[in-house]
């Protein structure tokens, strides 16, 4: 009787934020290690489902690296980086575009409806607009020329809000077309999200990654500090305790926040669960970034 008792406390205490969120619109970005495990991608899936359920509108992106890294061993290429940034030549771009859209994008949709779910998958493609970009080698401070790799310039919204509006999750590939060649860009997951999310000005932009969130001391759990406001992340960078990929997150959550984006989420993704419970609970489990 305990057991049932405190399964329906969950239940009211998820009550207020469900009411809250139903309308909504949620941009979570999936990646990294959250992406190798088959039962955690099935958790998060299933998580998705459930924000569809209770009236939340999910828009999903996702990345894809190690699978293009493997896709790319397979043929005997050899994966390069510049910043964090992969480099992607005319063979690099061909996999990556494949490896996304054929491979990873389909199998998350169809996992989505298999769960009970109603996912359409995007290439990005179709909603986003890019320009080349260059990297910064680190060890030289000089202009690295990475090929077809993109920033996001524009956007063609139309097939997301279709989706939404058609009560489907709309789930998307981190590519955008090049505005003057049409041509396909590789665009950073992270930077895709971001963007996007200040385009649509989402309710929430979420990060799953592999960590926690933002911890003063990346060893012990119990720093995890969980608000955020612009200030503070500037001294933690200047401190190093924001330091390597976690700077340009970071940053592009600030941009977002910028563009209209209610709050930013950052989430570890090999915690089962985890996107339900960050929103749904009292004291969540993450890092929340702020304006105010």
């Amino acid at each position: 009787m305990r057991s049932q008792i405190d399964k329906a406390a969950v239940l009211l205490e998820a009550l207020p934020y469900i009411q809250n969120f139903r309308g909504q619109t949620f941009l979570i970005k999936v990646g990294g290690s959250a992406m190798e495990d088959p039962s955690l991608v099935r958790g998060l899936l299933r998580d998705i489902v459930f924000l569809e359920a209770v009236g939340v509108n999910p828009v999903l992106v996702h990345g894809g690296g190690k699978a293009i890294s493997q896709a790319m061993k397979d043929e005997g290429l050899q994966a390069r980086f510049c910043g964090g940034l992969r480099i992607t030549d005319e063979d690099t771009i061909r996999i990556v575009e494949r490896t996304l859209n054929e491979v990873i994008n389909p199998a998350l949709v169809e996992q989505i409806n298999t769960l009970g779910g109603h996912a359409v998958g995007l290439s990005g493609k179709r909603v986003l607009v890019g320009r080349r970009t260059t990297g910064t080698d680190p060890r030289t401070g000089e202009a690295t020329d990475l090929g077809y790799v993109g920033q996001v310039t524009g956007f063609e919204t139309s097939p997301v809000i279709d989706a939404i509006a058609a009560e489907k999750v709309p789930v998307i590939s981190p590519i955008a077309v090049e505005a003057d060649s049409g041509r396909t860009l590789n665009v950073n997951a992270d930077l895709a999200a971001s963007a996007l999310a200040g385009r649509l000005k989402v309710s929430k932009l979420v990060y799953l990654s592999d960590v926690l969130g933002v911890m003063r001391d990346p060893l012990d759990a119990s720093t995890l500090m969980q608000t955020l406001r612009p200030a503070e992340i500037e001294t933690l960078i200047g401190q190093e305790v924001i330091n390597g990929g976690m700077i340009p997150k970071v940053r592009s959550a600030l941009e977002a926040l910028r563009q209209g984006v209610g709050k930013v989420h950052l989430i570890d993704g090999r915690i089962k669960h985890s996107l339900i419970l960050e929103i749904f609970t009292d004291r969540g489990i993450g890092t929340e970034i702020v304006l105010q």
